[in-house]
Order: structure tokens, then C-alpha cells, then sequence
């Protein structure tokens, strides 16, 4: 069998050449063998029906044995011509022939610096992608971070507003004077509960 690897022929038929020729080697050799058997069964039906015969079922098995080594040794001394006459003008793409899919790279050949500088361009290219993907993923974390604060934000201010409207509806048009006040009746308040935790500890001991 050819050493020759057909890397080109087997990317357009989609099996090495070497690999059809051996199937077909291997089908002929199971074929032979099956046909010798027939044979040989045929052979001993017909010599049980001869009378006074002296050839053994052994001495057919013997006798189509040496002659399927030599219908062998024939066909592999053929074979080998006819492997070499596929490889070379049946399976065997020339040289000056591209498939479909190569086509471009006839129209735009690179050598192999440019074909590195290329794969170098595309690894700087993807780190830059991470780098980005990175920025972009702490930009978000980022942004979310700002909406917590703009929520609590906007709820300082709802709580301002509604200190204002108080402030209005007790009559103080001034924020600092409503929380003035809001900060004194929150101290009334706190002593009134003082106040009323004293007198219910007072009852309760008394």
C-alpha cells in the first residue's frame, strides 16, 4: 500500500485513497475465500457420490488451500499495479488543480509571516475583547450601583417634601424652624413616655 498520506484528495473525497484501495483489497480477499469454500463443499458432494474413491475430504481441504494461495499471490502482484494506477490517475487530484473552498487563497495567497502576523493581530485582538468585556462588566456594576444611590436619593427627598408639607400644615413656612420643631416635639414625645413608663412602674409596685 502507498505511504503517501493524499491529505488533498481525502479533504475532497472525504476518505484517503489508501483507505478505498484497502477495502477493496480486504472485500476481494473475503469474496475469494467465500467462493473457495463453495468450491471445496462441492468438490465433497460430488466425490461422496463416486464409488471407490481415495481423495479425503483432508486432501481437497489441503489441495484448495494451495490454490487459493496461489489465486492470492496472483491477485496481490496485480492489485499492487492496480493500486498504483488509481493513486496516480483516478484518485489523484494534480497539482494545478484547487477545490472550491481553496479558491481564495489563490486570489489572496499569504506567506507564513504574514499567516503569524495575522494569528498575533487576532490574540491581541481577543485580549483587547476581554480587557473591554471586563470594563463593560464593571461599567454596569457601576451604573447599578448609582441607581441604588438615585433611589435612596429620591427617597430623602419624598421624605424632605412631606417634612416641608408638615412644616406647612402646622403653620412653619421655614424647613429648619419645622425641623426645629419637629425635633422638639419629638423630645415632649419621648419625655411623655418617660413620663408614663414611671407612673405604670409606680402602679405596678405599688
Amino acid at each position: 500500500m502507498s505511504v503517501n498520506p493524499m491529505t488533498y484528495e481525502a479533504q475532497f473525497f472525504g476518505f484517503t485513497p489508501q483507505t478505498c484501495m484497502l477495502r477493496i483489497y480486504i472485500a476481494f480477499q473475503d469474496y475469494l475465500f467465500e467462493v473457495m469454500q463453495a468450491v471445496e463443499q462441492v468438490i465433497v458432494k460430488k466425490l461422496d457420490g463416486v464409488s471407490n474413491c481415495d481423495i479425503s475430504p483432508i486432501q481437497i481441504r489441503k489441495c484448495t488451500e494451495k490454490f487459493l494461495g496461489f489465486v492470492k499471490g496472483r491477485f496481490d502482484s496485480l492489485f499492487g499495479k492496480m493500486e498504483q494506477l488509481f493513486l496516480q490517475l483516478i484518485l489523484h487530484i494534480p497539482p494545478n488543480i484547487l477545490l472550491p473552498e481553496d479558491k481564495f487563497q489563490e486570489l489572496h495567497p499569504y506567506s507564513e509571516d504574514q499567516f503569524q502576523l495575522l494569528k498575533k493581530e487576532i490574540e491581541q485582538l481577543q485580549e483587547k475583547y476581554k480587557t473591554e468585556l471586563c470594563a463593560k462588566q464593571a461599567l454596569l456594576a457601576e451604573l447599578e450601583e448609582q441607581h441604588a444611590v438615585q433611589a435612596r436619593l429620591r427617597q430623602t427627598l419624598t421624605l424632605f417634601d412631606e417634612l416641608i408639607n408638615v412644616g406647612r400644615h402646622h403653620g412653619t413656612s421655614d424647613f429648619r424652624e419645622s425641623l426645629v420643631s419637629l425635633v422638639q416635639n419629638s423630645r415632649k414625645l419621648q419625655d411623655l413616655r418617660g413620663h408614663i413608663e414611671r407612673e405604670g412602674a409606680g402602679l405596678e409596685t405599688s
